[in-house]
């Protein structure tokens, strides 16, 4: 099934074909903790540089580091391993995106809590005639 994953579906990784083309038209120049591998095309006269990334497991561009993150757009030509501030103690680690999963935030009143929540304020009040 990995092998038929690589072919058909781009969402689990890359697939044959960019791998492929990556290695064919691209350089690795570094990866990140989560094991994303960053690469820029091999220089080609007068093509300007591409920059991509290939998400180790699932692609969701949320886990980008921000630092990889503005050399993809640019920002700075150096790969930020060669140029990277020591990190903070007060620097959070990375949490997935979990919208759409069980551990999304639901608000109370959301359908998959009951439905329910409490009354505020501004809760509309519908009028009813004297009887």
């Amino acid at each position: 099934m990995n092998f038929l994953g690589k072919i058909f579906t781009w969402w689990n990784g890359a697939t044959l074909g960019t791998l492929f083309w990556s290695w064919r038209n691209g350089e690795q120049v570094g990866s990140d903790a989560q094991g994303n591998r960053y690469f820029r095309s091999k220089p080609k006269k007068g093509q300007r540089e591409r920059r991509w990334v290939i998400y180790e497991g699932a692609n969701d561009a949320s886990r980008v580091p921000a630092e990889w993150h503005g050399w993809l757009h640019g920002a700075f030509d150096d790969v930020p391993e060669s140029n990277l501030p020591p990190s903070r103690i007060w620097e959070a680690d990375y949490t997935p995106n979990a919208t759409g999963t069980v551990t999304a935030y639901r608000p109370a009143g959301a359908l998959e809590r009951g439905g329910q929540r409490a009354r505020a304020a501004g809760d509309y009040e519908a009028w009813t005639p004297d009887a």
